[in-house]
């Protein structure tokens, strides 16, 4: 193998930082080649461009099992849900209202997601295998807007009411609202990485990103609607909340790999102090995703209440603070919901919505057969 030596300059001026995002700042002739050793999550100085030799392998097959996951909102019949919701008897006000406010938060919150993803944290994260996956990321948060879009088209629903939920909610506003601070970092121009405060500035806000706003605010929407495809309600809106949540539970665990590994590569970012901070802002989000539980459904319905979301998302919470490498914040807590685990994984699904899946196809559509 042939062993080349680096040298590599601290940038010397903000134009040479900006140039980093894209490595145009190592195309110089006769540069040495990329070493696998070069590569880092943040603060990588090395040639961004060149995605081989691979340094974490578990990113680039994210990016391959992501590519195998495609599937489309208009592939999904809605004509049972639309017959559902017109029937004045079909659906309760409290059901109509859980569907109004899930899509309502849904809706524009994915949005935020995807003007975060591609505006601010691609930029930051210095790595080409981990880029090529955020790229893949872009693209379903783009597809999760649309499904929402498709689904209120298709149930002929007020569209400037529900996209303007998180100014008239208070659950819904302040979910956003908490995100707000965390969000600054990431889209500042003038921010860059580099210093021990910087570099933890950009974890905190990392954690804040996937292990909140991807890995709890969306928990207690998806358990509810998915109860409604359980019991043959609004299926094919259950179905393409099944397959976002496919989807999600796919960006979570990138996000919590690459928060370890940025961990593992700065071991001085986790000091006692941040844990804990990390760990009070999972706990104000659980607070906050088990008050949006209450405000939606303040009676029992489809078998479920606010109770059971309650200690549903002390689970949640205790997992992803596990997941990072935190103490987990309520002992003891369990999971009401087991089948929520189930439904994340296609395969073990056989009597889901009254079809089975026979395909799942890499880069093609779903293919679907009626149950005898």
């Amino acid at each position: 193998m042939l062993v080349e030596e680096r040298v590599t300059m601290a940038p010397s001026s903000e134009s040479e930082l900006n140039a980093g995002a894209t490595g145009l700042e190592n195309i110089e002739m006769g540069a040495a080649r990329i070493r696998v050793d070069d590569k880092k999550i943040i603060n990588c100085r090395a040639d961004l461009n060149q995605l081989f030799p691979l340094k974490y392998d578990w990113a680039w097959q994210k990016y391959l099992d992501a590519c195998a996951n495609h599937w489309m909102p208009q592939e999904i019949n809605m004509s049972a849900d639309l017959a559902l919701w017109k029937d004045p008897n079909g659906l309760t006000e409290d059901e109509r209202t859980i569907i109004k406010r899930a899509l309502g938060f849904f809706s524009t919150a994915d949005s935020l997601v995807a003007n975060n993803l591609v505006l601010a944290v691609y930029r930051h994260i210095t790595n080409p295998e981990c880029r090529q996956y955020l790229l893949r990321q872009a693209f379903e948060e783009a597809l999760h807007t649309h499904s929402y879009t498709y689904i209120i088209e298709s149930l002929g629903l007020e569209e400037s009411e529900l996209f303007n939920m998180y100014r008239e909610i208070p659950s819904i506003h302040d979910k956003a609202a908490w995100s707000i601070p965390y969000t600054h970092s990431l889209a500042d121009p003038n921010f860059h990485t580099g210093t021990t405060e910087a570099n933890k500035r950009l974890l905190r806000d990392l954690i804040a990103f996937y292990v909140v706003f991807e890995g709890i605010f969306f928990y207690v929407g998806f358990a509810q609607i998915l109860s409604f495809g359980r019991r043959n309600k609004m299926t094919g809106t259950a179905e393409q909340i099944q397959y976002i949540l496919r989807d999600e539970s796919m960006h979570l665990n990138y996000g919590i790999d690459v928060i370890n590994q940025i961990k593992f590569e700065n071991p001085e970012l986790w000091a006692a102090e941040f844990q804990e901070e990390s760990r009070e802002m999972i706990r104000e989000a659980t607070l906050l995703e088990q008050k949006y539980a209450v405000d939606t459904m303040p009676r029992g319905i489809l078998g479920l209440n606010a109770g059971m979301f309650k200690e549903y998302m002390e689970f949640i919470a205790n997992r992803r603070c596990m997941q990072i490498g935190l103490k987990p914040l309520f002992p003891g807590a369990e999971n009401p919901f087991p089948w929520m685990s189930e439904v994340i994984d296609l395969k073990k699904e056989k009597n889901f919505f009254e079809t089975r899946v026979t395909e799942y196809q890499t880069g093609g559509a779903l293919s679907w057969d009626d149950e005898k």
